[in-house]
């Protein structure tokens, strides 16, 4: 995380709100803490014997905590930008709930892990279900099967329209990406959505 900042500068104009989806683990705590400019709020707690046994720890040996309800963050894009980023929990259990927070979100990530790129294929759906833009981001860990841009698009299925973005959530830099393809998209998907002016009459 960078110096905090925990006013909104003077300058910004618009809020957008964000929500970052993904399946459990793929690390979208870690994602919203490496970007954000205020302290993030976060709701992590220790994995109970009761949260192991529901949830597939199968391809994540070294999980030991979980988000129970939200994360939450800031990140200013620009001058005038600012991002309010909602992490949603990973786990079916808490459909509902994510149901509730991604209500007023203009835009969408979902984070994927390649070694279980089905398990995003939900959290895709409901993003198009609810008319949401979104941008695919591959998180990059260590040891994990690496594919072409083209052979990812095939298997998340993405239309040419939709961004995919590859980064490692731990690292500022590269974690910012997503978050600035998915404003590029969104002020695109606007211009697009404009009425044309009618041309002048002679």
């Amino acid at each position: 995380m960078s110096s905090e900042v925990h006013h909104l500068p003077a300058s910004v104009t618009q809020s957008v709100k964000i929500i970052v989806l993904g399946p459990f683990g793929v690390g979208k705590t870690t994602l919203i803490n490496s970007v954000s400019e205020i302290r993030p709020l976060s709701t992590e707690e220790t994995m109970t014997q009761y949260g192991q046994a529901v949830d597939d720890l199968a391809d994540l040996p070294d999980k030991t905590t979980t988000t129970v309800a939200m994360d939450f963050g800031r990140l200013t894009i620009g001058d005038d930008i600012a991002l309010y980023l909602f992490g949603a929990p990973g786990q079916p259990r808490f459909r509902t709930f994510v149901d509730d927070l991604m209500l007023g979100a203009l835009g969408g990530i979902v984070l994927a892990d390649t070694r279980r790129i089905d398990a995003s294929f939900d959290h895709i759906d409901r993003l198009e279900n609810a008319g949401v833009p979104y941008v695919i981001t591959v998180n990059s860990f260590d040891g994990a099967p690496e594919y072409s841009e083209e052979e990812l698009r095939q298997a998340f299925q993405l239309d040419d329209d939709t961004p995919l973005v590859i980064c490692d959530a731990r690292r500022r830099e590269t974690a910012k990406l997503p978050l600035i393809s998915l404003v590029r998209h969104l002020l695109a998907h606007t211009d697009a959505s404009a009425p044309r002016p009618e041309p002048s009459r002679t």
